[in-house]
């Protein structure tokens, strides 16, 4: 199932259109610097028969970036799987409740994880471990964690908070996701082509 993007309102649509803004371009510059970081590593074999010896540490920790904040994205997206055979045969009202029960839940388990992945941060901070190719702390990679997390519990508390009104027929999948069996992705593609097929006659 694919969704309708409608336009953000009041404070929670503003913060969550500086979190969406921040998301993209972690996930855009972690995407980038990967495959930058692999393609040099791979010339600097092939062509200098020398690896850059921080490249696959540099890759591990970019990885557990963009995965983790991909998380929160996906959750604000409302492109996440979903097992939704008996929801989809409830009436509006009866999907809209338990998408508020369902999303609450996941909210309070994402934020729980959140909660022992703080904790396990602190842990490896007090040790003082660090990288060792970067020298870098060692909890730096893994508070990405705990920020995806968040992000995703927010994200999640949001989509009940938006389905808490039964007023509205439509039901959200995120704050701003209206679930649809429409594909807009696909439905742009088919009217680009159309419109090319129009334009050629």
């Amino acid at each position: 199932m694919q969704s309708n993007t409608v336009a953000p309102f009041g404070l929670l649509g503003k913060i969550d259109a500086v979190i969406g803004r921040i998301e993209i371009w972690i996930l855009g510059w972690g995407i980038t610097l990967m495959a930058v970081n692999t393609i040099a590593n791979v010339f600097g074999r092939y062509v200098f028969n020398q690896s850059i010896y921080f490249s696959e540490e540099l890759n591990e920790f970019l990885i557990v970036i963009v995965t983790f904040m991909g998380l929160g994205y996906a959750t604000r997206k409302g492109i996440h799987i979903r097992m939704s055979a008996i929801y989809d045969a409830l009436p509006i009202k009866l999907r809209k409740g338990l998408m508020v029960v369902i999303a609450t839940t996941t909210a309070v388990v994402m934020a729980v994880l959140a909660w022992y992945a703080f904790e396990y941060v602190q842990k490896v901070a007090s040790r003082g471990r660090i990288t060792p190719a970067l020298q870098l702390p060692l909890y730096l990679t893994y508070v990405w964690v705990v920020i995806g997390l968040t992000l995703a519990s927010f994200q999640y508390l949001l989509t009940a908070i938006r389905n808490l009104n039964f007023a509205d027929e439509d039901v959200y999948v995120s704050y701003l996701e209206i679930d649809s069996y429409e594909d807009p992705e696909t439905a742009s593609a088919i009217k680009k082509f159309q419109d090319t097929a129009e334009a050629d006659k």
